[in-house]
């Protein structure tokens, strides 16, 4: 119903008060109507969300309760908080503490992100900017190993780092990883080189800035949302990664904190489930505090990076 009216079309004062009274009444209905709406869509979005979220909070929770309180009670809160589960954890069966396996964990971490970042950046630059031969057969082939399964490479790969002497070493993990071997965010930047106009990179080259300049002074700083966007997702897939340490890593003072929780579980003794949960909860906070501080490029980056100009 149409709330404007016109005074003409109205034969007295009452029916126009009666007219506006109606259109008044069918506003309000309206407004209720989209507020009763609104609660029920925002009601189901927080039941999902936290079924969703429910089991990392069951996580955290169990992380402060006693073994026998984690089987007992299915809540996710405390009865009894105790922080015997993070003290006792902390001091492993090994000579090593979980402090030396975080550091570990973040020197297998921080060359693959800075090598991912650097190559992945060159390696995408001169897809998206450059021709040269054989430029499609290349790309084609650098898709063809995004579509590849890892576990596919594994045996060749671990041929590979051992005739080169590389086993129990942290080089099989960082050397693919700084010659852009992550097909995935070179593809990723493309599509997002591809949305950003070139005229300022020719401006550059017309000033007399050569590749290299107009890639960090005039690309990067452009590129900033994505190339932390590929900075977050590997740090979030090589903090998650066992497979890789496993295969490659065989001392247990070079374990990252992926092997070290596998050593809590200790096949002679019944497993100390809270000491186990509070160093689960320790290993998710470095993932989950870089993510929180960088939410607003990482999503710029993936929102942004699947638009082709």
């Amino acid at each position: 119903m149409s709330t404007h009216i016109s005074a003409s079309s109205l034969n007295t004062p009452s029916e126009a008060t009666r007219a506006l009274a109606q259109a008044e009444a069918h506003n309000a209905r309206t407004r209720r109507n989209q507020k009763i709406s609104a609660i029920i869509r925002y009601a189901i979005l927080a039941g999902v969300g936290f079924i969703m979220i429910y089991p990392l909070l069951w996580l955290i929770g169990a992380a402060f309760k006693t073994n026998s309180e984690i089987f007992s009670s299915p809540g996710f809160i405390p009865q009894n908080p105790t922080t015997d589960g993070f003290v006792n954890a902390w001091n492993t069966s090994t000579q090593y503490n979980f402090g030396h396996f975080f550091l570990n964990t973040m020197w297998i971490i921080i060359p693959k992100v800075i090598g991912t970042a650097i190559s992945a950046t060159l390696v995408a630059y001169g897809f998206a900017r450059f021709e040269f031969p054989f430029k499609k057969i290349l790309f084609a082939t650098v898709i063809a190993t995004l579509l590849l399964p890892n576990v596919v490479t594994r045996i060749p790969q671990y041929l590979l780092f051992r005739d080169l002497g590389w086993l129990d070493s942290y080089l099989p993990l960082w050397v693919p990883s700084a010659l852009a071997g992550d097909a995935f965010f070179v593809f990723m930047l493309i599509q997002f080189l591809r949305a950003i106009p070139r005229d300022m990179e020719e401006a550059a080259r017309v000033d007399g800035a050569n590749t290299i300049q107009t890639l960090v002074f005039i690309v990067i700083p452009m590129l900033a949302p994505a190339i932390v966007s590929v900075c977050l997702f590997q740090f979030m897939w090589s903090m998650n990664d066992f497979l890789g340490p496993l295969i490659y890593v065989s001392s247990v003072e070079k374990y990252p904190v992926s092997l070290a929780l596998r050593l809590s579980l200790d096949i002679t003794e019944a497993f100390q489930w809270n000491q186990i949960l509070a160093m689960s909860v320790m290993t998710l906070l470095p993932s989950l505090l870089v993510f929180f501080v960088a939410q607003k490029f990482f999503i710029e980056g993936i929102s942004t990076g699947g638009v082709k100009g």
